[in-house]
């Protein structure tokens, strides 16, 4: 049987609008189109997969319940639209910043492929037919590492990222056009509207 295709996606920046460590639910707000943009790439058979690094658990800004109250309203909120993700994965450590156990080098935290390479365990991923989508070059480089085909969006950091980026790496507006670029590629042109 064949593996699963999926779309990774950085969570801020790229599914919703960057707000330094974000942890109430009262500041998450999507980028537009963004619901719409993840229900076409669900309806045209990828799992979705959110990728995010997490620092602020490491630096005592929030907590993992803060983060998992955030990814429940997240995830509530995308059913209204009628999308969803498959699954979320975190990184909550940093190996200068953290407190305690989160202060280590790990293997999850973006640039490094750690959280990818879960999910593709996980959830019996092709990484080499999959994509990563994200606002950093930390994002394109776990993708690249990960053996993804890297987009970056320019929500977000994007447009001070940009220049850094390793030749051939394509560069969208936002998740949006992303996901728009994806299914032409896959030869499912969809009606997203313009």
């Amino acid at each position: 049987m064949a593996k699963n295709r999926a779309v990774f996606l950085d969570r801020d920046g790229t599914i919703n609008v960057e707000v330094e460590y974000l942890s109430q639910v009262d500041d998450f707000q999507f980028i537009p189109g963004v619901p719409w943009a993840l229900k076409c790439l669900k309806e045209a058979g990828y799992l979705l997969v959110v990728v995010t690094n997490q620092s602020g658990i490491a630096r005592g800004y929030y907590d993992e319940a803060a983060l998992e109250s955030i990814h429940e309203h997240m995830h509530q909120d995308l059913a209204s639209f009628g999308a969803s993700l498959d699954a979320c994965y975190f990184c909550p450590h940093h190996p200068e910043h953290g407190t305690g156990d989160y202060r280590t080098e790990c293997g999850c935290r973006k640039p490094l492929p750690g959280m990818l390479e879960q999910a593709a365990e996980d959830l019996d991923i092709d990484l080499a037919a999959s994509f990563m989508i994200g606002d950093k070059l930390g994002d394109i480089e776990a993708g690249i590492a990960a053996g993804c085909t890297s987009i970056l969006v320019l929500t977000g950091y994007g447009n001070k990222e940009v220049a850094k980026l390793p030749a051939g790496v394509a560069v969208f507006p936002d998740l949006l056009a992303a996901a728009e670029a994806i299914l032409k590629l896959d030869g499912r042109g969809t009606d997203i509207p313009g």
